[in-house]
């Protein structure tokens, strides 16, 4: 074989083989924003951070909000627009929670790429891109944080930010200490609303070739809370399981299995149940229910959700069965059996 022949045959299996690594992606990954202008439903935060790419002056920043509303998405759609593909590699260093995040990590890894001089851009990238003259730091999680770590990071942020700018992103912006806070620009990443979100999952499932029954999108976008991240991974798991039906198509009760989420018809039942007052009855039940092998903290969930909006009942009642079930579902999340506390808490509501 010629050496023209092997390098034709190499350039082949390099070419299906990216091919193949991008069909076997996950969708979360596949679909996740390249720009900021490819950022769904945080107008605010993406208009901010287009007006600091013209200035190419950047802020620390903070990024908070739910999980699955774009908070990493943005910050590194933001560092590509700032630097391009080759220099982002030696600007940009991410760490996120499944790194160790104690004080050792802020005052060895963070604080050595702090101090580094920046490397000059090329004469391609300086066309193309702003390169500034900083790198950027990106603290995914930073919630997780120890106190001490977060405490070190302040001198840090102060003595090179000639250099550096840092970018913390969170769900819980109280688990941040005020010191660290203060020195960077806020931005709230709110949850999508159903129409930002629905326009983006019908994309996907259109780029992908999905088939789906009328409501099924809004029964997924029902199900994530808002939650971009959860809305696509779950589209991507029942497209594959919606080659075993008759008509190739997503169904919303295939859905509310998929998720785990206890059908209507059930929760019907069990309501009843309750309403019934018949202890007996209840404690049958809820063992029938358990063996079919049904979520617990969904059914609390799902509870909580028909008796809190249902006008059907006065406040006083509401209060106690929201304490009930946020006692029941506090214990759930410790660890605790699921069938004794879904027992005590539909006794216990049955009370009331």
């Amino acid at each position: 074989m010629s050496k023209l022949q092997e390098l034709e045959n190499n350039k082949r299996r390099k070419l299906s083989s990216a091919a193949d690594q991008e069909h076997s992606q996950p969708w979360v990954e596949k679909y996740r924003p390249r720009k900021l202008d490819d950022v769904a439903a945080q107008d605010h935060a993406v208009t901010v951070l287009k007006k600091t790419l013209q200035s190419a002056n950047l802020p620390h920043m903070l990024f908070y909000g739910p999980p699955g509303t774009g908070k990493t998405s943005t910050i590194l759609a933001l560092t590509k627009e700032l630097f391009g593909p080759s220099l982002v590699k030696s600007r940009v260093l991410e760490l996120n929670a499944s790194d160790e995040r104690g004080i050792s990590i802020v005052r060895e890894k963070v604080k050595n790429f702090a101090r580094l001089t920046v490397s000059k851009p090329s004469n391609e990238d300086l066309e193309n891109y702003p390169c500034p003259p900083y790198k950027i730091i990106i603290l995914d999680e930073a919630d997780s944080m120890t106190a001490d770590a977060q405490s070190a990071l302040r001198r840090t942020m102060e003595t090179y930010s000639g250099v550096t700018r840092f970018c913390l992103i969170c769900n819980y912006i109280t688990r941040i200490i005020d010191p660290l806070a203060s020195r960077c620009s806020k931005f709230r990443f709110k949850s999508l609303d159903a129409s930002n979100a629905l326009s983006r999952l019908s994309y996907v499932a259109d780029q992908e070739s999905v088939t789906y029954e009328e409501g099924s999108l809004e029964k997924i976008l029902d199900i994530s809370a808002g939650d971009l991240r959860k809305a696509i991974t779950l589209l991507q798991s029942a497209s594959k399981l919606s080659n075993y039906n008759d008509n190739n198509k997503i169904t919303p009760g295939q859905l509310e299995e998929l998720a785990g989420i206890v059908p209507t018809p059930i929760l019907k039942e069990i309501v009843e149940k309750v309403a019934s007052k018949d202890v007996n009855s209840i404690v049958q039940y809820v063992s029938d229910f358990c063996k079919d092998g049904w979520s617990g903290a969904s059914v609390i969930n799902q509870l909580h959700e028909h008796y809190i909006t249902n006008d059907m009942f006065d406040t006083n009642f509401k209060n106690q069965v929201s304490m009930i079930l946020f006692d029941t579902d506090s214990k759930l999340t410790n660890g605790t059996n699921e069938r004794i506390q879904l027992l005590n808490a539909l006794i216990k509501i049955s009370q009331v």
